[in-house]
């Protein structure tokens, strides 16, 4: 089983906890991505980055002194979003981080796929960023099917828990014979299931956690996740959907 999630914007410097274990598969990827950024003016960089000035300035810096051989982060303590803050992987134990170990992949547009000990650097770039490079019109075209390929590779199950932003760069890519598993974790209002971004975002890391925890490896399993007031709902559910309704039991 492999387990996929998405980065977070945020990201830290943390050389202090533990040292990365290895530098990203797709080193050589990343480093073509750095170039093609540092060749654009800064003015080009906030369209493709989507932010405000002073975000602009910090990763323009970023980028100019990016080195990506030294001072790194692991990657799973170097996101800082919602997702890695319910994860809470500076406070697993040795069981918890062996499991990840084994089982967590997380998506970059600028990495390509990271195992959570890579070591990495801050950087920005979403996986649906307009960037062409190498006669690639977008980053989906330039990652094709890579990622899918390392996947398949290690496992015939794929467990998502990422957004559709950076899921599809793997899915359309899978053959038929790897298995593959999106959560939903949604609430009921008016008959319909209504998913919300940040509580997503929680259930998400959370699911994490709780997988790590009791060491699931069986895609059944799954199915007993209970955390965050969610429960499984089977009726709802198929083979290659799960969905998790908040407030039911």
């Amino acid at each position: 089983m492999r387990i996929i999630i998405s980065p977070a914007k945020k990201m830290n410097i943390d050389t202090d906890s533990f040292a990365p274990e290895a530098l990203p598969q797709f080193l050589p990827e990343a480093e073509q991505l750095k170039a093609a950024l540092q060749g654009m003016p800064a003015q080009e960089l906030q369209v493709l980055w989507k932010c405000n000035d002073a975000l602009t300035v910090l990763n323009v810096e970023r980028l100019r002194t990016m080195d990506l051989h030294s001072r790194l982060t692991p990657a799973i303590l170097s996101y800082q979003g919602i997702q890695y803050r319910y994860m809470a992987p500076s406070v697993f134990e040795d069981g918890h981080f062996a499991y990840v170990r084994e089982h967590l992949r997380i998506l970059s547009g600028f990495y390509g796929l990271l195992r959570p000990f890579d070591g990495v650097t801050p950087y920005r770039l979403e996986m649906q960023a307009k960037l062409s490079v190498n006669g690639c019109k977008d980053l989906y075209d330039f990652w094709g099917s890579e990622l899918a390929g390392q996947l398949v590779s290690e496992t015939d199950f794929v467990l998502n828990l990422a957004s559709k932003e950076y899921s599809r760069v793997v899915e359309l890519h899978l053959p038929s014979s790897t298995r593959f598993l999106t959560c939903t974790f949604g609430e009921r209002k008016d008959g319909r299931i209504i998913e919300k971004g940040t509580m997503c975002k929680m259930a998400r890391g959370q699911m994490v956690r709780w997988l790590a925890e009791h060491q699931v490896t069986v895609p059944e399993d799954i199915r007993n996740f209970d955390q965050l007031g969610y429960c499984f709902a089977k009726d709802d559910s198929t083979d290659s959907h799960y969905v998790f309704i908040k407030g039911e039991v």
